[in-house]
C-alpha cells in the first residue's frame, strides 16, 4: 500500500523549499534541466538532485525525458501550476504588507473584457474609491484566453466582462452579475443610418470589424455567418482594440458589433449611431470570475462587492 495522501502533505510541508518551486517552474518553462539550472544559477546536478527529492516527496514521475530535452507529465503540469499560484501569493503577500506599510488600504488586480470596461468595472472602481480611497488597482484588458489562465496562477484576482460559453473547471466561480445584447453600429455618414427595419441583406454590402477568433462572441458571428448562405464580409479587420476599432468606424463605412452598455456612450456622444438592424446572436452573461478555493483579499473582496452592486443597477436599466 502507497503512502497516504497526509503523509505525502505533511512531507511536503516539512520539505518543501521555495527554491524547489521556481526551479520547477523554470524547467517546466525551459524543458531544459541545464537551461533551467543556468538561470537559476546552479548546477545541472544539483538540479537534477532537486527535482529527484521532488518525485521521491510526491511519489509520482514529474518529467518525462528525452533526447530533446524534458517534457512536464500530468503530475508535474498540476505541480507547476500549483508552485505558481504558490509563488504569486507570496508576492501578492508582500505587496500587501508594503501597501500597509505605505497607507494604502490593499491592493487588487482586475481583468476586463470589452463588455466590462465601459460601464461596469468604471463605476464598481468608483464605488471601491469611495470606501478605500488609498487601495493600489492595477486592470489589466484582454480576452478569456489571456486573462483566466493569469487568474488560475495568481497573477489576477478577479476577471470581469463577458462570461464564455463553456464552463470553466471546478476551481473558478463564475457569477452571473446581468445580461447583455450586442448592437450594430455604424458612423452617423453611414448609407444605412437612419433607415428602418433592416434586413441582413442590407448590411452584405459593407465591410465589417470582428471580433477576435478566440471570443465566444466571433463563434457565434461566424456560425451566423455560415448560416447566411456561407455568407463573407467584402473586408473584415479581425481586432480586440477598442480605440482602434472606433477610429475605423469613424473614418469608413464599417459596421461594427459592441455590447449595448459600451455602444451607448458613443452613442449618446454622436460619434456613432445604432444601424436598426436586431443583432440575432450575441445577447450573454456578463459577469465576474474568481478562484474557487482561496479566499479573496479585503480589497479583492470590497470590489466584487462593488461589481455586484453596480450590476443590480445595470441589471435594472
Amino acid at each position: 500500500m502507497g503512502t497516504t495522501p497526509a503523509k505525502i502533505t505533511e512531507r511536503a510541508i516539512q520539505r518543501l523549499k521555495l527554491k524547489q518551486l521556481r526551479l520547477l517552474i523554470a524547467v517546466g518553462a525551459q524543458r531544459n534541466i541545464r537551461n533551467a539550472a543556468r538561470e537559476m544559477n546552479i548546477s545541472q546536478p544539483a538540479a537534477t538532485m532537486i527535482l529527484k527529492e521532488l518525485e521521491l516527496d510526491f511519489e509520482v514521475t514529474l518529467f518525462e525525458r528525452g533526447n530533446r530535452g524534458v517534457t512536464p507529465t500530468i503530475y508535474g503540469e498540476t505541480l507547476i501550476r500549483h508552485a505558481k499560484l504558490i509563488l504569486a501569493q507570496i508576492a501578492h503577500a508582500a505587496q500587501d504588507l508594503d501597501d500597509l506599510g505605505e497607507g494604502r488600504s490593499g491592493r487588487v488586480v482586475v481583468g476586463t473584457l470589452l463588455a466590462a470596461s465601459s460601464h461596469l468595472l468604471p463605476q464598481a472602481i468608483e464605488q471601491l474609491l469611495e470606501r478605500r480611497p488609498d487601495v493600489s488597482i492595477k486592470v489589466v484588458e484582454g480576452t478569456n484566453e489571456v486573462l483566466i489562465p493569469a487568474l488560475r496562477a495568481g497573477d489576477i484576482d478577479l476577471v470581469v466582462g463577458r462570461l464564455p460559453t463553456y464552463r470553466h473547471r471546478d476551481d473558478l466561480v463564475q457569477e452571473k452579475l446581468f445580461d447583455e445584447p450586442i448592437h450594430a453600429i455604424a458612423r452617423t455618414t453611414h448609407p444605412l443610418a437612419g433607415k428602418c427595419d433592416l434586413s441582413f441583406d442590407d448590411l452584405k454590402p459593407f465591410p465589417w470589424i470582428i471580433p477576435p477568433r478566440e471570443t465566444t462572441l466571433r463563434r457565434q458571428l461566424d456560425q451566423f455567418f455560415i448560416a447566411q448562405d456561407q455568407y463573407a464580409p467584402p473586408m473584415a479587420i479581425d481586432s480586440i482594440s477598442y480605440l482602434t476599432n472606433r477610429a475605423l468606424v469613424q473614418s469608413r463605412n464599417f459596421i461594427g458589433l459592441v455590447p449595448a452598455h459600451v455602444a451607448a456612450l458613443d452613442i449618446a456622444g454622436g460619434a456613432f449611431v445604432r444601424l436598426d438592424w436586431h443583432v440575432p446572436f450575441g445577447k450573454g452573461p456578463i459577469g465576474v470570475t474568481y478562484r474557487k478555493q482561496e479566499h479573496l483579499s479585503p480589497a479583492g473582496s470590497a470590489l466584487l462587492a462593488a461589481l455586484r452592486c453596480v450590476g443590480e443597477t445595470l441589471l435594472g436599466a
